[in-house]
């Protein structure tokens, strides 16, 4: 039933620009601080990966950090990303955004930039982000992306303490003028880690996707679920996948698609030029300053895992839905250390019992050959 590899067409790269930050969120998958931090990319070398990418593929390139505003050359690699042809996209906390900024942003080529925003008001965001005066600053910033014409998302992380303000935080999203909002299903890594008593069980989960499912058929503004594969499957379920037209065309944030994307059509790239999965999965699949890109993403031996269906295990390996879902891997990995297990967070019984399978041995993670 799931034989048959699954695609490989790189269509977004998530690329940690720096790692420095100025807040020190709770939730950080990268445990940001102000830094600075050693290896970083430099000016060179970032161009340079960005013709690697370019050289083969036109995928979504999501600058982001830590917070990459504090990254002095950002408009220039902006620029000349967007002078190659790549849709050059850009995720802040928006504290920094000023008038002058959000006008260096559109002029440099970004063509959409994220907020974060993890609770409807002032107390329940400053608290998330660990720091007073958090909310008034994106709020802020958010206006002067308004001002400049910069077309901006709104981004939330959701947990067991803000999943009640789920519905206040799309109204809030839709009152702004976001032009979406995605939700982030907490995954425990990073300082994350020590949110772990704060992620939502199963049951939970599962409840707050069809919440946002049902929401997103009458909501003014496109809603997406990422880190929460489970959301495609219900897509599916609905029988709403595909229903809603994208207006962004290929290349679309918002534009339905599978729901772990992982080493498919997705990777993330570190400040020093690691090559992973993701962002929350810390496998080492290369690093562009000893490959090629093309041949990491191509050939590393976790993506090659990744994409074959028959080396996942547990209820995930026999699953009707597992070429829209996949579960989450890196949920999966910090949980059990095995990064093709079952997704540890599904209530979802497969309709079709496993087969007896052979063991399929180790899975560390590994390098291009």
């Amino acid at each position: 039933m799931n034989s048959s590899p699954l695609p490989s067409t790189l269509r977004m790269v998530a690329w940690e620009v720096t790692r420095s930050c100025n807040l020190s969120c709770i939730h950080c998958r990268a445990s940001a601080e102000k830094g600075p931090y050693a290896g970083e990319l430099s000016t060179e070398e970032s161009k340079n990966l960005l013709e690697e990418i370019a050289a083969f593929s036109r995928p979504v390139v999501i600058l982001t950090g830590g917070e990459p505003l504090l990254r002095e050359d950002i408009y220039e690699l902006a620029a000349y990303g967007d002078g190659l042809g790549l849709r050059m996209v850009l995720a802040t906390n928006g504290t920094l955004v000023t008038e002058g900024i959000a006008r260096r942003m559109r002029e440099s080529g970004i063509q959409r930039v994220s907020i974060s925003l993890d609770g409807p008001d002032a107390e329940s965001h400053d608290a998330f982000r660990q720091m007073s005066g958090a909310f008034a600053g994106a709020m802020t910033g958010i206006a002067a992306l308004k001002k400049a014409g910069m077309e901006f998302q709104v981004n939330t992380t959701i947990t067991s303490t803000n999943r009640h303000q789920l519905s206040a935080m799309m109204d809030l999203a839709v009152r702004l003028g976001a032009a979406a909002h995605h939700i982030f299903l907490l995954v425990p890594t990073g300082r994350g880690r020590d949110l772990a008593n704060q992620a939502i069980g199963a049951q939970d989960y599962e409840d707050t996707l069809q919440a946002f499912h049902s929401a997103s058929l009458t909501c003014p503004i496109p809603l997406k679920a990422t880190c929460a594969p489970h959301y495609y499957r219900i897509l599916h379920q609905k029988g709403s996948a595909g229903k809603r037209p994208s207006t962004e065309g290929h290349g679309s944030l918002h534009a339905v698609t599978r729901g772990c994307l992982g080493g498919i059509s997705f990777c993330f790239i570190s400040h020093t030029g690691q090559v992973q999965p993701c962002g929350y999965l810390e496998l080492n699949c290369g690093n562009i300053r000893k490959a090629g890109f093309e041949m990491i993403w191509k050939n590393a031996a976790v993506f090659q895992k990744l994409r074959n269906p028959e080396a996942f295990s547990g209820k995930c390996g026999h699953c009707e839905f597992f070429r829209v879902c996949g579960g989450c891997r890196a949920r999966a990995y910090e949980l059990t250390g095995d990064y093709l297990a079952e997704e540890p967070f599904c209530i979802y019984e497969p309709a079709r019992k496993a087969a007896a399978l052979p063991s399929r041995g180790e899975t560390e993670p590994g390098s291009p050959e």
